[in-house]
Formats: C-alpha cells, sequence, structure tokens
C-alpha cells in the first residue's frame, strides 16, 4: 500500500498515546502499509531560529535529530502525528517539530495525507480542536497535502490507563486500518 510515518510526541514513559498509538499501527501494518515510527523520546530537537536558510538549501543549519526526521516524513507518503493535548493544543514539542520541518516547504515532498491522534485527561468533543487546527495550520503550507482525519480519545489520563479504555483502543485501532 503505501510508506506511513507515525510521530509520537509524548515524552512520558508508558504513556497512553503510545500505548493508542500501538493499536493504531498494529490496524495500518495489517492493512498492508509499511509503517516507520518515530518517537520524540530522547529526541535533542532544538527550536527553530528563523533564518529561512533551509529554503534555499532543503537543509537546516541547525544539526540534531529533527535532520534525520526531516527526510523520513519527506519520504513518507502519508503522516500519522500522535498527541497528547496540553492546555488544548498539540504538545510543545510536536509543534517545534512542526517548525523545524521547514526544509520540506520547498522540496520534492511525498506526503499527501496527514492524520492525528489525540488522548487528554478532558473528554468534551472540543477539547482537540486547537491541536487540529496547529496542524491543519502546518499542512496549509503544503498544497499537495491534506488533512485526512483525526481520532480524540478523550477522558484518558494517569499512566497506562489507556490499557482499561477498550473502546478507545479499538478506535485506534480502526483507524489505523483505515490510513489511506
Amino acid at each position: 500500500m503505501s510508506k506511513v510515518c507515525i510521530i509520537t510526541t509524548s515524552l512520558r514513559s508508558g504513556s497512553n498515546s503510545d500505548r493508542l498509538s500501538e493499536e493504531l499501527i498494529r490496524g495500518a501494518k495489517e492493512s498492508g502499509h509499511d509503517v516507520e515510527v518515530i518517537s520524540l523520546k530522547g529526541k535533542t530537537i532544538k527550536f527553530c531560529i528563523g533564518c529561512l536558510a533551509c529554503q534555499k538549501t532543503q537543509q537546516c543549519v541547525l544539526k540534531d535529530d529533527a535532520v534525520k526526521i526531516v527526510e523520513k516524513v519527506k519520504n513518507a507518503d502519508t503522516l500519522v502525528f500522535v498527541t497528547p493535548i496540553y492546555y488544548y493544543e498539540m504538545s510543545g514539542q510536536m509543534k517545534t517539530l512542526l517548525d523545524r520541518l521547514n526544509p520540506l516547504y520547498s522540496s520534492d515532498y511525498r506526503f499527501r495525507k496527514v492524520y492525528m491522534l489525540s488522548t487528554a485527561a478532558e473528554d468534551e468533543e472540543y477539547v482537540p480542536e486547537k491541536a487540529v487546527s496547529g496542524l491543519q495550520g502546518w499542512i496549509d503550507c503544503f498544497e499537495k497535502a491534506e488533512f485526512a482525519g483525526s481520532l480524540f480519545c478523550g477522558g484518558i489520563n494517569d499512566t497506562g490507563e489507556a490499557n482499561h479504555h477498550l473502546v478507545e483502543l479499538e478506535e485506534s485501532y480502526a483507524f489505523g486500518k483505515a490510513l489511506r
């Protein structure tokens, strides 16, 4: 099928978003996708300094783990960002990575579909709206790409709690199976 790059952004050990992403990954693999998972745990990703050198060279002047991630994202057909919701927004490390993916803007990137899986302690429907909006703003800069869908799993807070949310685990699996 397609090459899917799943980027998990939680830095918490045993995180709920990681547990939900495991089911998403299982579903994507069972659908025949070639899946690569990138976790931001243990990665050094500096803040973008706004020099815009990458617009001419497709290379960032900063040398850290983002450089390898940029290459993997560039060569994927489908992207899935997995994030906990912090203060009604995507995690800070996800936003920092999105900024550092700027070298892709003027490159010949392959990705066309972009998805988001998010989780939070709060479970109201509006909780992920700002995170989705932030990702949509990033996608809007890539005219060949589109936001293809989102799954929000709310009401999950304590470490390991996702293991007891069977409905959300099944939804994550189905979400992964349905990736295009």
